[in-house]
């Protein structure tokens, strides 16, 4: 009898130890530090959405000096976080990026100036210095001085661009009229570095008819031969949209759960909180499904970027509807 039933034990455990091996690995690579950005990755992961799927996820915080197409290139993440305009312009030098979910349906890019400045629209731009953030980041603010008629070369008329680091000093030490900044983000360092909203101007990109997609998914399309990452690409796609509904629903719960990743403990409760709250309203009224209007929208910009356009052909092959079709039907 004990025989049989050690026999039966240790049968279970390797049937155990089978389905736990079970789970398909899944390397998630974000585009910037950990924060309520990607609040609905860390809430899938921290709520069981991606185990549900039998997927094994790890997230990747990104940083000034990761670039995500440079990682999937060199084979550390199966699915990356990028910016269209960033993500088109590396197909087109020969990265074969393929967008397969865009939980983002609204641009949070916004154009913020003191009014002390002498800026109260854009008809004032003519001879000011803008901050603008290069790295795959410039292309929408070149497509809109481009509509605007305004070179961005600092000669008469038109605007001199200011390579702007990740921070808002800029503006604060009036070094330049505007900078770049996020609905969610540097925005908010602006008002908590003393300056009032009544001080500013904001241009959003949105009203400005220049949005172009942010922080959609990608994958290499040689990836999306194989079936069964195909299969696994479904099953992350799905989860994660659950994680971002979740996060809409449950901001303050969200953030916490991107403050408990926060290896760095450099996020404050705070501004997480007040991020997650403005994220919420760039992801809401998305399913996960590219919306193909507004990819049309955002590969018009960047053919008419100026004299230097971010793309100089229509893509083709650019993004498939195949993973969001499987996942959310």
């Amino acid at each position: 009898m004990k025989k049989i039933v050690t026999t039966a034990l240790a049968g279970a455990m390797a049937l155990g130890a089978s389905l736990a091996q079970a789970a398909d690995d899944v390397t998630l690579q974000l585009k910037w530090v950990t924060q309520a950005q990607f609040a609905g990755y860390y809430v899938a992961q921290d709520k069981g959405f991606y185990e549900e799927e039998d997927l094994n996820v790890t997230i990747k915080p990104g940083g000034p000096d990761i670039a995500p197409a440079q990682v999937i290139a060199g084979g550390g993440a199966d699915v990356v976080l990028d910016w269209m305009p960033s993500a088109l312009a590396s197909r087109e030098k020969g990265l074969d990026l393929v967008n397969i979910a865009q939980p983002f349906k609204s641009s949070g890019m916004m154009l913020t100036c003191r009014k002390d400045a002498g800026v109260s629209s854009p008809d004032d731009f003519p001879g000011k210095t803008l901050g603008v953030w290069f790295f795959g980041n410039e292309y929408p603010f070149l497509s809109w001085m481009s509509k605007l008629g305004l070179k961005t070369d600092g000669t008469d008329g038109g605007v001199t661009v200011l390579k702007q680091g990740f921070n808002v000093d800029p503006l604060l030490q009036k070094q330049a009229a505007c900078v770049s900044t996020m609905t969610y983000n540097e925005y908010w360092q602006v008002i908590d570095a003393g300056l009032t909203p009544e001080e500013l101007v904001v241009f959003k990109y949105e009203d400005q008819g220049v949005a172009t997609l942010e922080d959609g998914m990608y994958v290499l399309g040689e990836n999306l031969k194989d079936e069964a990452f195909k299969d696994k690409m479904v099953r992350f796609v799905r989860a994660s949209m659950k994680g971002w509904k979740y996060a809409e629903e449950n901001p303050d719960e969200a953030a916490m759960i991107v403050l408990d990743n926060d290896a760095t403990g450099a996020q404050t409760e705070k501004h997480q909180k007040r991020m997650m709250s403005e994220v919420a309203k760039l992801t809401a009224g998305s399913n996960g499904a590219l919306d193909e209007a507004d990819y049309r929208r955002t590969v018009d910009s960047l053919l008419t970027a100026g004299s230097d356009p971010v793309i100089t052909k229509e893509p083709e092959g650019a993004y498939t509807l195949e993973i969001t079709d499987a996942a959310l039907n």
